[in-house]
């Protein structure tokens, strides 16, 4: 079963496995952007692009607000902080586990 918090970071890092989902968070690094500055600067139609905003926003990593006829999006922090501690938690775990032999 998978609990809420696992399916936030299988969502996350499957929405960081496209180049295109990299280079819109690249972008937003920077500042919010509405849809029409993002196809723009990455050179792709507004329905590719709609894609994959969709699957960023599904896992988490953007936000959206509409303003007008045009919607805006941004990062959202705190998912990316999740996917950090869960990253962080190997490198804590393997530095105080013990090796074993594997017969023990």
């Amino acid at each position: 079963m998978v609990n809420t918090i696992n399916k936030l970071i299988i969502e996350g890092f499957h929405a960081l496995s496209d180049p295109i989902r990299i280079s819109v968070l690249e972008l937003l690094r920077q500042r919010e952007l509405c849809v029409c500055d993002l196809c723009d600067a990455l050179e792709i139609s507004q329905s590719k692009l709609s894609f994959h905003l969709k699957n960023l926003k599904e896992a988490g990593l953007v936000n959206s607000r509409q303003e007008g006829r045009w919607i805006y999006y941004s990062l959202n922090l705190p998912q990316f902080q999740i996917l950090e501690q869960y990253l962080a938690d190997f490198r804590l775990n393997h530095i105080m586990s013990v090796p074993r032999s594997c017969c023990d």
